[in-house]
C-alpha cells in the first residue's frame, strides 16, 4: 500500500486559520478531497493520513467526518487542548472514529520549551494511553524540548513533521542536524520525509539540492522510521504534487521505496487498507 502520510484539507470560508497570511494567498482557498482525489489516482496512491490545520476539536470532527465518507481517507492526525484536565475524555470521544495521532502548531508557541510544561506533559501521556502518534511540528528551537518528551515518553509513537524544518534559506544547519540526529538515536520518533520544497527558495529549489537532507534523514532514521507526505496543499506555493512525490522518490535508493512510501506509515499509524 502506498500513502501519503501528510496532507491537509482547509475552507478559510468557514473557519478562521490565522496562519494563511497574505503571503500564502494561493492557497488561501478551499481544498477538499475532490481536488486531492486526482492526484492519488495518477501517481497510484491507495490512501492517506490528513492533518490538522487549525487548533480546534471542530475542525478535528470535520475531519474524522470526512474519513468515515471517503474510502482513502485512512486515518487523522487532529488537534486537541493537550493542556485540557479532561483531554482524555475528549480523546475517548474522538478515537472511535479513525483518528491516528494529534498535533500542535508548537513552533508558533512563544515558550520554545512549551512541550515540557507540567500541564503539556499530562496530555501526552493521555495521547499515549490512548495508543495515538503524537507528530512533532518544530523547529531547530523547540528540538531540545522534543528531544527531552521523546526520553520522557519511550512508549509515545513520535513523528517529526518535515524534517524539523531545515532552515535551508540561511544554510546554517548545524543546530538543526544536531538536533535530529539526537532524535533519531531514540527508537521511538520517526521522520517525514516531508514539507522541503516550502523551506527552500519557492521559485528556485531544485532536487538536486534538497536530496542531501532526505538522504541525511534517511541516513539518521533509516527507511522504517522514515515516511512520505505531499504536504499539500502548502506544497502548492513552491511545486506540483507530481513534483513532491518525484522528489522524494529521486533520494531512495534500492529496497527503501516500499518503507518510506507506504509500509511506515502503515505501521506507525496501524492504518489498513481501503475497502
Amino acid at each position: 500500500m502506498i500513502v501519503d502520510a501528510h496532507h491537509h484539507f482547509w475552507d478559510p470560508a468557514r473557519a478562521d486559520y490565522p496562519w494563511l497570511t497574505d503571503d500564502l494567498a494561493p492557497i488561501r482557498r478551499d481544498f477538499g478531497p475532490q481536488d486531492l482525489a486526482p492526484h492519488l489516482l495518477r501517481r497510484g496512491i491507495d490512501g492517506t493520513v490528513v492533518v490538522q490545520a487549525r487548533s480546534a476539536v471542530d475542525e478535528t470532527r470535520e475531519l474524522l467526518a470526512l474519513a468515515a465518507e471517503v474510502p482513502w481517507l485512512l486515518g487523522v492526525v487532529g488537534w486537541v487542548d493537550l493542556t485540557d484536565r479532561a483531554v482524555e475524555g475528549v480523546l475517548g470521544e474522538l478515537c472511535e472514529g479513525a483518528l491516528v495521532g494529534v498535533r500542535h502548531q508548537v513552533h508558533d508557541e512563544r515558550d520554545p520549551s512549551w512541550l515540557r510544561r507540567r500541564d503539556v506533559d499530562r496530555g501526552l501521556a493521555a495521547v499515549e494511553r490512548a495508543g495515538l502518534v503524537y507528530e512533532l511540528l518544530v523547529r531547530e528551537r523547540e528540538l531540545p524540548a522534543a528531544l527531552a518528551v521523546a526520553r520522557a515518553h519511550p512508549g509515545l509513537r513520535l513523528v517529526v513533521d518535515h524534517l524539523a524544518k531545515p532552515p535551508l534559506r540561511s544554510g546554517e544547519t548545524t543546530a538543526w542536524a544536531e538536533g535530529l540526529a539526537a532524535l533519531s538515536a531514540l527508537p521511538n520518533v520517526h521522520c517525514k520525509l516531508s514539507g522541503l520544497v516550502t523551506e527552500a527558495e519557492w521559485k528556485t529549489w531544485s532536487a538536486p539540492a534538497l536530496a542531501p537532507y532526505l538522504r541525511r534523514a534517511l541516513g539518521w532514521f533509516g527507511p522504517e522510521r522514515c515516511l512520505f507526505g505531499s504536504d499539500w496543499p502548502v506544497c502548492l506555493l513552491a511545486a506540483d504534487y507530481d513534483d513532491v512525490v518525484d522528489l522524494v522518490l529521486s533520494a531512495l535508493r534500492e529496497g527503501e521505496r516500499s518503507a518510506v512510501m507506504g509500509e511506515t506509515a502503515t505501521r506507525v499509524y496501524g492504518l489498513a487498507e481501503p475497502a
